[in-house]
C-alpha cells in the first residue's frame, strides 16, 4: 500500500474543499467553527494526559471521537449533502455528557461565587477546555446563521462546556480549595 501524501498544493491560495466538494476561502465561518472544534480536541487531550482516574480518561477520550465527529459534521455541506452517519450527534450523546455533569456536581461543593480558573494543573487545563468549548458554540451559532446545523449539535456543546467547567472543580477540589472571584480590592 502506497503511503498518502500529506501536502496536496491544492490550498495555496486560500481555498479547500467542504465534504460536498464546493471550495471556500479559508476563513470561511464554515472553517473557523469546525478549526476551533478541532483545537478544542487537542486541548481535551492535553487535558486527559493530566487526569488519572480512568472513568474520566476514558470519557475524555470519548469525548475527542464526539468531537472529530462534530468537526466532520461542521464541514459537511448540509443544505445539499446528508451527512455521513459517522458524523451525527444523538440525543444519547447529549444524555451521556449530562449523566457525566450531574455524577460530578454531585460530589461538589454547593456554590455561590464565581470561580476563577487555577487551582492545578487538571482544573487549569479543564477550564481552558471549558472557554474553548465556549467559542466553539459561538462559532457554530454564526454557521447556523446561514447554513442548516442540527439541535444536537449546538445543545452537546453547550453542554460540553458545563462538563469542563464541573470537572474542573472536581479536580481542583482534589488538591486545593477553588479559587473565588473577589469583588474589589484583595
Amino acid at each position: 500500500m502506497k503511503k498518502s501524501i500529506i501536502y496536496t498544493k491544492t490550498g495555496d491560495k486560500g481555498a479547500t474543499s467542504l465534504v460536498g466538494g464546493t471550495r471556500v476561502q479559508k476563513t470561511h465561518i464554515r472553517l473557523e467553527s469546525y478549526g476551533t472544534i478541532d483545537e478544542l480536541n487537542s486541548y481535551v487531550g492535553w487535558l486527559n494526559c493530566e487526569i488519572k482516574e480512568k472513568e474520566h480518561h476514558d470519557f475524555l477520550l470519548y469525548l475527542q471521537h464526539k468531537l472529530f465527529t462534530v468537526g466532520s459534521y461542521l464541514a459537511t455541506e448540509t443544505e445539499s449533502k446528508q451527512p455521513h452517519a459517522a458524523s451525527i450527534i444523538t440525543d444519547k450523546d447529549i444524555a451521556r455528557i449530562e449523566e457525566q455533569i450531574d455524577k460530578i456536581d454531585a460530589t461538589l461543593p454547593r456554590l455561590n461565587r464565581f470561580v476563577l480558573p487555577g487551582g492545578n494543573e487538571a482544573a487549569s487545563r479543564a477550564h481552558i477546555c471549558r472557554t474553548v468549548s465556549r467559542r466553539a458554540e459561538r462559532n457554530v451559532y454564526r454557521v447556523a446563521d446561514d447554513f442548516p446545523v442540527v439541535q444536537e449539535v449546538l445543545v452537546f456543546l453547550n453542554r460540553l462546556s458545563d462538563y469542563f467547567f464541573v470537572l474542573a472543580r472536581e479536580e481542583s477540589n482534589k488538591t486545593s480549595e477553588e479559587i473565588f472571584w473577589e469583588q474589589g480590592d484583595i
